[in-house]
């Protein structure tokens, strides 16, 4: 099983808020908060997910910082 983090980052002098994802080896990516969507944490997990080449159902669950996300394999379904 696989994890992701996000956090929200918000807006300074210079740039807008973002929302930055990190995977459990600490690759990371920020991308601009979308207003559009009505979670932008969820875009910014995909991304990080799309870049590392993950698959697998995503589980998505909120903390006090942000979300995190697993996915998760066929195999490793725990009942």
């Amino acid at each position: 099983m696989q994890a992701i983090t996000t956090k929200y980052l918000g807006a300074t002098n210079t740039l807008g808020s973002r929302i930055k994802a990190t995977s459990e080896s600490g690759e990371s990516l920020t991308i601009s908060y979308d207003y559009s969507v009505d979670n932008s944490h969820i875009p910014a997990i995909k991304a990080l997910k799309d870049k590392l080449g993950w698959d697998g159902k995503m589980v998505v669950g909120g903390t006090k910082d942000g979300y995190v996300a697993v996915f998760i394999k066929g195999s490793e379904v725990v009942s």
